[in-house]
């Protein structure tokens, strides 16, 4: 779903390229492999990958972690005309994050078919009750952030 945001796909795989790095980075320090930016006008505001365990945060997912990177960047906790690039369907917590902070589209690469909140379960970007739209674009270099989860995850069953 997109609406008012010309939707470029080599611009997006750019971009998510650069999210996959940071997933690289967050594994690389035993972190679930997932990586966030926020983009505005062309330009990279915010950036993060997960933390929760290195930080001692349960909070600390890639696109929160991005988002709190921007805004402390801007000085605004709102985040409006910006895209968030994430490695994989936002979860619930950080799709309420990014609807607080305003962001004007997401971007994601993966499914998150037990807890992702785009598509895969409760749909949230098509619920009314928010006073607030996010244009959805998923599937961005998909193959490459499932491929990064798997291995990360049959790494840690060895």
């Amino acid at each position: 779903m997109a609406t008012g945001h010309e939707i470029d796909s080599a611009t997006d795989e750019h971009w998510m390229r650069q999210a996959l790095a940071l997933a690289t980075r967050g594994a690389e320090l035993g972190e679930v492999p997932v990586g966030a930016l926020v983009v505005r006008d062309g330009e990279v505001i915010g950036e993060g990958w997960n933390q929760p365990i290195s930080g001692h945060d349960p909070t600390a997912h890639a696109e929160v972690v991005a988002m709190r990177d921007a805004a402390a960047r801007l000085g605004n906790y709102r985040l409006t005309g910006a895209t968030l690039y994430v490695t994989i369907e936002p979860c619930t917590m950080c799709f309420g994050a990014l609807m607080h902070a305003r962001i004007a589209r997401l971007v994601y690469g993966a499914t998150e078919p037990r807890a992702g909140t785009c598509v895969s379960q409760l749909r949230l970007p098509e619920q009314t009750f928010y006073n607030h739209r996010v244009a959805v674009t998923g599937g961005v270099l998909a193959d490459d952030s499932a491929a990064l989860l798997r291995g990360f995850f049959a790494r840690k069953r060895r």
